[in-house]
């Protein structure tokens, strides 16, 4: 079956998103290095338009989009193939009623340097990966190319490392954001010898030294194969400066998604690429960083988002639309608490939802009821030892999971005897981060240092895992589709996102078009076809991912 007749099937089994025209656009990649350039991806985007589709060229170059997500008109045309920029053309004209035609001529680039994603940074960098595992911090709030282009020297760096451990987690350079002071605000967040170390690796490998870079810029190969066989479709957000963390689907296919470094909560319809916003009150009037983290869907159909350094959660209302935010007790709160999760899920079982306080990682409840809320204290297993937990997925009995970044712990709470069951992963040094609770009650998560994905059985109490074929994935969020046989995650180094096989562990790795610092990873399955979506957490923008097989 040629691309053209897959793409053909999958527009006829109606696929999750609605246009109402029928016509396409194909063509073929070619450079005078390659005839035929599998894996290329090819972006075309309408003039005017905040949507933009991209298909990957397959082993004999050729690509075509399906021919119910371009309409007539006027398209803007890009490439993403690391060492090669388009040539032409870059543009290309659809006419009402007819597929449109663009063979595209492509060349060696003669900048490198500026086509590497975060994680080729990191491969590319000289040294040990046990030192340069920091390199992973400096992705959630910037690329790595901006270091890589400065001419500081390693005593520079030593300011900038005290500099940048003040800001909160939703910064980014054109929105920066102070912690207030207190215990997240002054924390040391590296000690001497790693400082010099890692002051030394950034100094030998940014432009201090020399114009020109001494060694090689290592990158990673194309797609091929079934890697080809995808649609991406990436809509732009109204503001540039929206961080999309957390992106979902509601029960009426509606997306919704939060923003790291402001209050506000976004609902867009993947049919016209509209977005809605709604504005989240300020709970802490102190100055204390803006933005939200988890958002989640309750079984009574209201969203729910944490509040981060606001010091509480928030519910839209899906019966009247109407926000309610909800503090923590004044008893409870500092310059550093903070609520990242929020799990609603389950929440029918027993009138709670959950959420933390990852300053002192301790778990509090929310009576839906009546509005208050339960503090349970710092986790800790039956040994009295914390297990300070990051992300806190509940299963269908509404107990909160522990995943432990810090460690290679996973804890299931029991809310009664306020007591975690603790386990521990097989592989060291995993990191344990987010993850989801399928209905089976299984915990799939993900293990951003051992750079794989777990799953808890908690009918065998055993764990399995799975290592990512791509080096300094540094996977965040993982969640499992087709009952399991299926686990996806993203990375927030390389642009991938990643499908796994369970049961042969084959992994099939999906390049986005452009930079995408991916969190959280949601699956939206219909029938027997699925739609990966994340957002595009320094790129405003979501993205939906839809494997052709």
């Amino acid at each position: 079956m040629t691309q053209r007749q897959v793409l053909s099937a999958l527009v006829a089994g109606a696929l999750m998103l609605g246009c109402a025209h029928a016509e396409g656009l194909s063509g073929k990649v070619a450079s005078d290095a390659e005839s035929n350039m599998e894996g290329v991806l090819v972006t075309a985007k309408k003039e005017g338009s905040t949507i933009a589709v991209t298909v990957v060229a397959d082993a004999q170059g050729n690509f075509a989009f399906p021919t119910d997500r371009l309409t007539s008109g006027k398209y803007n045309l890009s490439i993403r193939a690391v060492g090669f920029s388009l040539d032409g053309p870059k543009t290309t004209e659809i006419a009402k009623d007819a597929d449109g035609k663009a063979d595209l001529k492509l060349s060696k680039t003669k900048n490198l340097a500026a086509q590497l994603s975060n994680g080729e940074w990191i491969i590319s960098i000289p040294g040990a990966d046990r030192d340069k595992r920091f390199l992973d911090g400096c992705t959630s709030c910037h690329a790595i190319s901006k270091i890589m282009n400065t001419s500081y020297e390693a005593g520079d760096f030593h300011e900038i490392f005290r500099r940048m451990g003040l800001y909160s987690p939703g910064s980014i350079p054109t929105k920066p954001q102070l912690l207030l002071p207190g215990p997240r605000g002054e924390r040391p967040r590296i000690n001497s010898a790693a400082a010099n170390k890692s002051a030394e690796i950034l100094a030998n490998a940014n432009l201090s030294q020399s114009p020109t870079r001494n060694y090689e810029l290592k990158t990673l190969p194309r797609p091929k194969g079934r890697a080809t066989k995808v649609v991406i479709t990436e809509y732009d957000l109204p503001r540039k400066d929206w961080q999309p963390h957390d992106v979902i689907v509601d029960r009426e296919g509606k997306v919704w998604f939060s923003d790291f470094g402001d209050q506000v909560m976004g609902r867009m319809d993947p049919a016209t690429g509209k977005v809605e916003s709604f504005p989240l009150p300020i709970m802490k009037a102190d100055g204390s960083p803006k933005g939200g983290l988890e958002i989640g869907e309750s079984p009574n159909g209201d969203i729910w988002q944490s509040g981060m350094y606001q010091g509480g959660i928030y519910r839209w209302e899906r019966a009247t639309g109407k926000i309610h935010a909800y503090r923590i007790p004044e008893k409870w709160q500092t310059s550093s608490t903070q609520e990242s999760m929020v799990s609603p899920q389950y929440s029918d079982v027993d009138g709670y939802v959950w959420t933390n306080d990852q300053q002192n990682h301790s778990l509090l409840r929310l009576n839906v009821t009546t509005g208050e809320f339960e503090q349970m204290g710092e986790t800790k297993g039956p040994d009295g030892k914390p297990i300070p937990g990051y992300g806190m997925p509940t299963n269908p009995q509404n107990r909160p999971f522990l995943l432990e970044f810090s460690g290679t712990r996973i804890g299931l709470f029991d809310p009664e005897k306020k007591v975690a069951e603790v386990f521990t992963t097989p592989l060291n040094g995993s990191r344990p981060r987010r993850g989801r609770v399928d209905k089976e009650g299984r915990l799939w998560f993900a293990e951003y240092a051992g750079n794989g994905i777990g799953m808890f059985d908690p009918k065998t109490k055993s764990i399995k895992e799975w290592k990512l074929p791509l080096p300094w994935s540094s996977p965040y969020d993982v969640v499992s589709s087709k009952g399991g046989a299926e686990a996806w995650t993203g990375s927030m180094n390389h642009d991938f996102v990643s499908r796994l096989n369970t049961s042969n562990g084959e992994v099939v790795d999906y390049l986005l078009p452009r930079a995408t610092n991916i969190r959280r990873v949601f699956v939206e399955e219909r029938g027997d076809k699925q739609a990966l979506w994340v957002g595009s957490n320094h790129g405003a923008s979501v993205v939906k991912i839809e494997p052709l097989d």
